[in-house]
């Protein structure tokens, strides 16, 4: 048996920018990406902590070092430059290995979105 779990997660980190006429998704700095374990083309979840609202999307790459968290097409009703948000992938994995499986969880400077 399969069950879903937490596999990767960017706890608050400050959007950059919402761009309503791109074609969709959320572009995260490469850097945040590679932290959290995130790949391009991912499906994610993105809860906006200022307002409460939840959407999926899927990730693009951003500019390495950038500290860029895009919020592109219409997710970019949802959230505004500066909303704080919390990024989420899952994973589906055999419930035996569940037991023992660690997420990756990143906690950047909601200041400017660096690693510290």
């Amino acid at each position: 048996m399969f069950i879903e779990v937490l596999k990767s997660k960017i706890h608050r980190v400050k959007v950059t920018g919402a761009d309503l006429n791109y074609v969709g998704s959320i572009t995260i700095d490469e850097d945040l990406m590679d932290a959290a374990n995130l790949i391009e083309g991912e499906k994610v979840q993105i809860v906006n902590v200022n307002n409460g609202e939840r959407l999926e999307t899927y990730v693009i790459t951003g500019k390495r070092g950038s500290g860029e968290v895009c919020l592109n097409g219409p997710a970019a009703r949802r959230v505004q430059a500066g909303d704080i948000v919390i990024v989420i992938a899952y994973a589906q994995i055999e419930a035996q290995e569940a037991k023992s499986f660690k997420p990756r969880v990143i906690f950047p400077n909601e200041t400017d979105n660096s690693l510290n």
